[in-house]
């Protein structure tokens, strides 16, 4: 029991709900208008993040979080009080901080063991002009799900679709639309993503359920996709011949590419299908590529000049890049280790502490009972947060803010309306994640329109899994098909 007697705690299926009686709404909101108004700020009036650098939205949280501790201590609250409900929170995201770092490890073993260069090379084998906007999102998928992420697949082989495609008299607007539409499917289900482990992380459930309740919505999305992208392909005149010869020869050059390799990877995916531990099924992914480093890639190792271990080791702790002859091969073949982790690690914690303390002094709860009165129906529920999600892209201009503040400031409203976590993790990735791209000044859609040279306006209306994911979350929603409640204790 908390040590002010203001304060009382609801237990609601092992989880606590401070509410305090001296709080009202408005000063429950004063941190939550605090923070939109320094990222607004932040976003409009000042260029470059100068004043913080890359750490801003971390920063700004904490800002955010020590005023809410103000208004803590002005209402009675103790300091052991909202230390506690930091530290509890913490605990919480001590196992997505494990997972996150192993994903950095995962992602540098995976390159030089020639697993994602694998990847990409049978992937672009799938091309065919007569298909090739349903083509364009198979390989985006694969690379996607293989890296972890869009940026670095429209990035690279993004960018090669949009000159093919531009060869074959194809709009831009559609092959932009293709590329992101399967890099973004990749994004959400690969979990080597970031924003695949945040969102668990805020929604209070663990990577692997995740990643499989979110297949209920995903799968007819990219299906629905891929069927209207067929369409269009079969009402398009193409010409012109579709050459990726250049890429298998520059990836050919520097590692051994066989088929074995994909060893790797089914093992790993066979120990998610069968609920193994997830720290212990990425801990065998890294050293199975390890491994195969040793054994497929021995040229390769040798070539840089330092032992193969400390090859090895490097590409798991830190930034690593494989040198080829082309300039697009050498982007993608980039990984950056635990330490590219980094900075989700510290925004993961961040927002622990601001929501620690907001969670301390009573105002989740004072906000979550107001939310709740406006949410009159589990519809509704998952409407707010649709709503909150999209806002947040628009207003805050980060996919990671649109996935953190709302995870955290509904993840009480889902329990108390006894929905198991995976609910909200799912409808934050379909309408945070997928989102964010639609946007021409939040940093996704800034990102993927300069990459691709093809403006957020043109490529919009076919981003077809973008724009459908949050609709497709709702249409299940407003059915009740597959809303997973949670299991009484």
């Amino acid at each position: 029991m908390s040590d002010n007697k203001n304060l009382s705690e609801i237990q609601i299926n092992d989880q606590k709900i401070i509410a305090n009686t001296e709080l009202n709404l408005l000063e429950a909101l004063i941190p939550v208008v605090a923070l939109m108004s320094m990222l607004a700020y932040n976003i409009f009036f000042v260029e470059s993040q100068e004043i913080l650098g890359a750490y801003t939205n971390q920063f700004i949280l904490l800002i955010a979080a020590s005023i809410a501790f103000i208004v803590g201590l002005m209402n009675n609250v103790t300091v052991k009080t909202m230390s506690n409900e930091i530290l509890e929170n913490l605990k919480k995201v001590l196992t997505p901080i494990i997972i996150l770092t192993l994903v950095g490890a995962l992602s540098g073993t995976w390159l030089f063991s020639g697993i994602i260069p694998a990847m990409v090379y049978y992937g672009l084998q799938v091309l065919s002009p007569e298909i090739f906007l349903p083509a364009s999102v198979v390989i985006s998928i694969v690379i996607s799900l293989a890296t972890g992420s869009s940026w670095t697949t429209t990035a690279t082989v993004g960018i090669a679709l949009i000159g093919i495609g531009t060869a074959l008299g194809i709009p831009t607007g559609m092959v932009a639309g293709a590329v992101i539409s399967g890099a973004y499917f990749g994004d959400k289900m690969s979990p080597l993503s970031d924003t695949t482990n945040l969102a668990p992380a805020m929604a209070g459930t663990d990577l692997f359920t995740h990643i499989r309740y979110m297949t209920i919505t995903t799968v007819p999305t990219i299906a629905i996709t891929l069927i209207i992208f067929v369409i269009l392909s079969l009402n398009l005149d193409t010409s012109g011949q579709a050459d990726i010869s250049y890429l298998l020869v520059g990836i050919d050059k520097v590692f051994n590419i066989t088929p074995l390799l994909f060893v790797v990877p089914v093992v790993v995916v066979g120990l998610i299908v069968f609920k193994t531990n997830p720290i212990i099924a990425l801990l065998v992914g890294v050293i199975l590529a390890a491994v195969f480093a040793f054994i497929f890639q021995s040229d390769l190792l040798s070539s840089l000049g330092n032992s193969n271990s400390a090859t090895i080791s490097r590409a798991v702790l830190t930034e690593t890049s494989i040198k080829t002859d082309l300039d697009l091969l050498n982007e993608l073949f980039t990984a950056k280790g635990m330490m590219g982790m980094l900075w989700t690690i510290l925004l993961i914690i961040s927002a622990m502490i601001f929501g620690g303390i907001m969670d301390g002094i009573g105002a989740l709860a004072k906000i979550t009972c107001s939310l709740l009165k406006m949410a009159k129906s589990i519809f509704g529920l998952f409407s707010s947060t649709v709503l909150s999600c999209m806002g947040l892209n628009i207003i805050a201009s980060d996919q990671y803010l649109a996935i953190v503040i709302p995870g955290k400031m509904y993840e009480k409203a889902f329990s108390d309306r006894d929905l198991a976590p995976e609910n909200l993790s799912r409808t934050l990735e379909d309408s945070g994640t997928a989102t964010s791209v639609l946007v021409p000044w939040n940093t996704c859609g800034a990102y993927q329109s300069t990459t691709l040279g093809v403006g957020v306006g043109e490529y919009f209306a076919f981003a077809i899994f973008n724009w459908l994911s949050p609709i497709m979350t709702l249409i299940f929603a407003g059915f009740n098909i597959k809303i997973r409640q949670l299991v009484k204790k």
